[in-house]
Order: structure tokens, then C-alpha cells, then sequence
């Protein structure tokens, strides 16, 4: 049972998969603790880190999902206070998973084995931006005075998640920088984690028009959130989040989606069960077969509830109808 789980939990966690080369090299290309920037690039932190990834080529027409293999170049614990990424015109999104363990040795860049890990190495979703520049701010006080943090320990294995998709008519060349700004040493904090839910039984009849596919599960009545948005493919036509009847979230755009935020008390606690919900067009390419969940951006479906919540001891996920755990 717990086998199963592990890989039920991890699979859907591999977003947008494809098949291709791997590399990877002796140094960890883009770790930087406050190194040299190319022009346009993010400047490092004084204190915290920066990942930047080695740059692809993304031919015209091309979609394709890398993933960066690293372990964070701080030296010490560190607890995160603002995340801020930039990349190149022609990304999709980007997702910064950390680890327990190297999934795949240190500096690898694949489009092979995107996300591989082992059963007792479930990867947790850190950060994500779905726009060419982006940050997340934690919030400053947790109702009793004490900012949020995000716990990075030091040399934290992970990797970046990069989808990208170039419609356009010339190659793109292609990266992801993303800093890490964090607490002073000594700072009190109130640790927060990531949040996340996922379907794994999307399953979208050829030609449909309003498949609607939901799922729940129960938050404890004592998380606080202070930021929530959804996760879906081309076909979602909407997203929504309801705790019970209530409406917390919902966007009619799947590239883009926005959040919700609460950035101060009372933060939002769910009273009933958290129900994530996509709403499906199954048009153009797919319109023919049955769109299932899925890794493939192109011929899959993905439908998450995605968010961060205190006080917390760890990440948590939903899967189904079952968890958070």
C-alpha cells in the first residue's frame, strides 16, 4: 500500500514528460550564492542563493519539458522569505521540486528521465511561476508577529521543471534563473509549506464540451492559508476551488490562472472539504480519443488545487478524493 502510494503520489508530479538526451557533467552549471549575471538576468540575493539552469535550444514547433538537477549552494539552513524567477520569452511554467535524495546526479539536464526518483523520494513542489517574470512574497506576520519561512536546508537536493512550447518561426534559446532571498540569521518564523492536490482520474469522452472532473479532500481546520491557484492543460476551459459550497478560487484561463492570497490575519482556514474542479473542452488535437491525467501538456489532462499553509511540519498532498498526507 504504501508502495502504491508513493508512486501514485510522485508519478502526476512529472509534468509534461518527454523523451529525448540526457547530459550531465561534473559541476552544477547556474548555483550561484551571489556570482556573476548575464545581462537581463536576476541579480543574486545578499543573503540566500540562486539556481540558474543551462540554456537550451527550443526549435520552432517544439514542445519539450527539461529538467535541471541541483543541490542549493547555501551552506547553512535557511528559511526563504521570497522567491523571485525569471525566464526566457516562450517558457510555459516553471516548477522547483525539492528531494530527500539526488534524483539524478548533480548538474544533469534531461529530457529523458524528467523528474525520476524513487519510491521513498517523492519530490516537493517549492515554487512554480507560469509567466515570464514572477515572485511569491511570504507574508510578514502570522497573526503573532512572526513572518512565514520556507525551510531550504543547506545543499538541499531538487530539480527545476521547465515546459516550453515555441509557436513561433525561429529558435528560442532558453533558461530559468530563480533567487532565493533569505531571513537573517536568528530570525524567529512560523515554518510554511506547500500545499498540493491532484486528480488522477481525469478522464475527458472524445468531443466533449463541459466534462466537468472534481475531487476533494479535508484540510485540517487549523491550517491557515495564504495563497491558493490552480494547475490544468489546454483542455480546461475553468478552475475552481470551493470549500464545500463556498467559492475560494476560480479562473477561466489555464495558461495563467492567478491566485488567491491572504497576505495577512485571519489567512483562510477551510470550514468543510476542499473540492478542486476542471471544467473540460475536449476540442482540436485531442477532440478524437479520451483525454486521461496525465504528464504531456499536449495530450493530457491535470487538474490541481495548488497552495501554501501554516503552521506546517511539511509539504502535504491530496490525491483523489483521499489525504492530505
Amino acid at each position: 500500500m504504501r508502495i502504491a502510494l508513493g508512486l501514485a503520489l510522485a508519478l502526476p508530479l512529472v509534468a509534461c514528460g518527454s523523451d529525448g538526451a540526457t547530459s550531465a557533467g561534473d559541476d552544477e552549471p547556474g548555483a550561484d550564492a551571489g556570482g556573476s549575471n548575464t545581462p537581463g538576468d536576476l541579480t543574486p540575493p545578499a543573503r540566500g542563493f540562486q539556481l540558474k539552469s543551462p540554456e537550451v535550444t527550443i526549435a520552432p514547433g517544439q514542445e519539450i519539458t527539461y529538467c535541471w538537477y541541483f543541490h542549493t549552494p547555501n551552506t547553512e539552513a535557511m528559511a526563504i522569505k521570497k522567491w523571485t524567477s525569471r525566464m526566457t520569452p516562450g517558457s510555459h511554467h516553471m516548477i522547483m521540486y525539492t528531494t530527500t535524495a539526488d534524483a539524478m546526479p548533480p548538474g544533469t539536464l534531461s529530457d529523458a528521465e524528467c523528474g525520476a526518483f524513487g519510491i521513498q523520494n517523492v519530490p516537493s513542489w517549492t515554487y512554480a511561476a507560469q509567466s515570464v517574470e514572477a515572485e511569491v512574497e511570504l507574508p510578514q506576520d502570522d497573526g503573532a508577529g512572526k513572518p512565514l519561512g520556507q525551510d531550504i536546508a543547506a545543499g538541499t537536493s531538487g530539480y527545476i521543471q521547465m515546459h516550453y512550447l515555441n509557436n513561433g518561426d525561429d529558435p528560442i534559446i532558453a533558461h530559468v534563473t530563480l533567487n532565493a532571498e533569505a531571513y537573517d540569521a536568528g530570525v524567529t518564523y512560523t515554518k510554511t509549506a506547500p500545499f498540493i492536490t491532484y486528480n488522477a482520474s481525469i478522464s475527458i469522452p472524445p468531443g466533449a464540451m463541459g466534462d466537468i472532473e472534481s475531487a476533494h479532500c479535508t484540510p485540517s481546520p487549523s491550517a491557515k492559508f495564504w495563497s491558493m491557484s490552480t494547475h490544468s492543460h489546454k483542455q480546461a476551459v475553468k478552475t475552481l476551488i470551493d470549500d464545500a459550497a463556498t467559492e475560494i478560487f476560480s479562473s477561466t484561463d489555464w495558461e495563467h490562472p492567478g491566485a488567491k492570497t491572504w497576505m495577512d490575519t485571519p489567512f483562510y482556514s477551510f470550514t468543510g472539504a476542499l473540492t478542486y474542479e476542471c471544467t473540460y473542452d475536449n476540442t482540436g488535437s485531442n477532440a478524437g480519443s479520451t483525454v486521461k491525467s496525465g504528464p504531456s501538456a499536449n495530450t493530457n489532462e491535470m487538474c490541481m488545487a495548488t497552495g501554501y499553509y501554516f503552521p506546517a511540519t511539511k509539504a502535504l498532498m491530496c490525491l483523489n478524493n483521499s489525504g492530505p498526507f
